[in-house]
């Protein structure tokens, strides 16, 4: 099983247990981005914009404001957690087509942060333990 310090920059293969875990939009019309990349790849299914399906996990973005992610991420490190036999590789969800800013979207995933089966980008786990406490592993 691999271990990875922080989520790849490209993810083209899944290894069983992983979970591509992506930005979505409520309707589930996964048209472009890391979403249309999760719907021909992995899994995602037209029409469902949240959840597990296939080898992804959706996360909604694009319905508001941050605050509108908050509750989606929030069930989403609850549901990790509640599967450990599973590693969740998380992209930089709502940071490509929805528009936000990774400072604006990291601070939602501080709690994932040690959730040991919760694989985070890497500017996510810079901006939550702050760039001079992270230290990447060689």
């Amino acid at each position: 099983m691999k271990h990875y310090e922080f989520t790849p920059p490209f993810i083209h293969h899944l290894e069983p247990h992983e979970i591509f875990v992506f930005g979505s939009n409520l309707a589930g019309m996964h048209g472009g981005g890391a979403a249309r990349f999760a719907y021909e790849k992995f899994g995602a299914v037209w029409g469902e914009g949240v959840g597990l399906h296939g080898q992804t996990y959706a996360i909604p973005t694009m319905q508001g404001g941050v605050e509108t992610i908050r509750p989606y991420v929030d069930d989403f490190i609850a549901f990790a957690k509640a599967y450990p036999q599973y590693t969740f590789l998380v992209t930089p969800i709502g940071c490509g087509t929805a528009g936000f800013k990774e400072e604006e979207i990291a601070p939602l995933f501080k709690s994932a942060s040690d959730v040991t089966n919760i694989v985070l980008p890497e500017p996510f786990l810079k901006l939550i333990n702050g760039d001079d406490k992270y230290e990447r592993k060689s």
